[in-house]
């Protein structure tokens, strides 16, 4: 008999006081002034009676490092009797949010970690993990997958590599009512741009508020998909709060009708048990050029920089590619002065599963022709690539992004053959997950 599906979820606000950096953007300056919209942690805790299953923590960050990754898988965990290694924590990546969570993220990045910051987060994320047993309960799980071109594209040209699709993992109570969404879509949250000083969860948090209304407050909770070379960039039409409105409500909008339309009797069920497999993989880190190298670089992409921004608007598209590649070659000299990590970086690969569906999680901005690669090379019916997730390790750029020298191909810690590397670990981890074997 199949074993019944078990629900606990809760949200809770993380938003920081005013004051603190928010983390994201080279080209910003000064502190946060206050609160736009509030930053939140969506706690949904998937199980059977028999088994832990497994708690998705996904925060409204910039990113979460293997610091605070510990920090709170740990305390988490304890705070619900399981083990720390059935909880994911994710970051939706927004650039509206706090520095001090996990301070510098790469060698090439000033930045500095507040451990006063932490520790209240950490401390709200607990709080909300404790309430988690007395809420927990039987639900029936729905799957749902749509397509929507209006979030994002690729962010260096509108026909390249892009997954428009989202998953949502649907969760109602037995009495039909709503109880938790846990979704996912590729693209930065980068609609506010550097010159914003106040919190903000960007599009995704847009998108979870629209579906509260649409959808009937049900906990919605934000996985970031493989968004390396993905954004508004060329989708957008403004760079404020009303534009991440526009966007949000465009995904909430597509998720909401893709539910409608499915209805109840007719969209594929999901049972239990929900299946976590743990891996790592050891990958070398690059060799970075040297310095007289590294700033012969920096100095001609500035030049190009300069040279389109005297063409064009602050804006425009061809000045961000610009600015972005000076920006990644600055990065690279601050690395060739400095010293840059040497051997092989842990990467924590983790398989989750409910029936056909599964959720491939890694600590990368990996590019949308790599996440297509591991779904497309999946066993599993459904397959959603999360990045982001349990650490952080930057930029994973595919053979066109290194052969047409971008930003991400600069800054990546990692050498071009890393990406293969890694989409055939995760397709060694899909199979051997569906066939039982781990």
């Amino acid at each position: 008999m199949t074993a019944a599906l078990m629900l606990a979820a809760q949200d809770v606000r993380i938003t920081p006081g005013p004051g603190h950096p928010l983390g994201g953007y080279l080209a910003r300056h000064g502190v946060a002034t206050g609160t736009h919209d509030d930053l939140e942690a969506s706690l949904i805790w998937l199980s059977t009676e028999d088994d832990p299953g497994v708690l998705w923590v996904a925060l409204d960050a910039l990113a979460v490092d293997a610091g605070l990754t510990s920090t709170l898988a740990d305390a988490v965990a304890a705070a619900v009797g399981i083990g720390p290694e059935r909880v994911l924590v994710c970051a939706s990546h927004t650039h509206s949010g706090p520095e001090g969570w996990t301070g510098p993220l790469h060698p090439g990045l000033p930045g500095q970690r507040d451990p006063g910051l932490v520790g209240r987060m950490a401390e709200k994320v607990t709080g909300a993990a404790l309430r988690l047993r007395a809420c927990r309960g039987r639900v029936r799980a729905r799957w749902h997958a749509g397509s929507t071109e209006a979030v994002g594209s690729n962010r260096y040209r509108p026909d390249g590599p892009h997954d428009t699709s989202f998953g949502v993992l649907e969760l109602r109570r037995d009495d039909g009512s709503p109880a938790a969404l846990l979704f996912d879509y590729a693209s930065h949250p980068t609609v506010l741009g550097p010159d914003n000083l106040t919190w903000s969860a960007d599009w995704p948090g847009a998108t979870r508020r629209e579906l509260a209304t649409l959808v009937g407050q049900p906990v919605a909770a934000f996985l970031q998909g493989a968004a390396g070379d993905a954004s508004s960039r060329f989708v957008r039409r403004g760079r404020n709060h009303e534009e991440v409105r526009t966007l949000g409500g465009r995904l909430a909008t597509s998720i909401a009708r893709t539910l409608a339309a499915a209805g109840a009797p007719s969209s594929p069920s999901a049972t239990g048990p929900v299946r976590v497999t743990r891996s790592t993989l050891h990958l070398p880190y690059r060799d970075v050029p040297s310095l007289e190298d590294s700033v012969e670089l920096r100095e001609a992409a500035e030049a190009e920089w300069q040279r389109e921004l005297a063409g064009h608007g602050e804006d425009h598209p061809a000045v961000r590619i610009a600015q972005t590649r000076y920006e990644g070659c600055a990065m690279l000299a601050v690395m060739a002065a400095s010293n840059p990590p040497t051997g092989c970086a842990e990467v924590p690969v983790t398989v989750v599963s409910l029936g056909e569906i599964a959720w491939l999680h890694t600590p990368f901005e990996l590019f949308a022709s790599l996440g297509l690669r591991i779904r497309q090379g999946s066993p599993f019916r459904h397959t959603r690539v999360i990045g982001y997730t349990d650490g952080y390790l930057g930029y994973l750029p595919d053979a066109e992004g290194h052969r047409d020298g971008i930003y991400e191909a600069y800054v990546t810690l990692f050498r071009p053959e890393a990406a293969d590397v890694l989409v055939e670990h995760c397709l060694r981890q899909l199979r051997a997950h569906h066939l039982g074997r781990c």
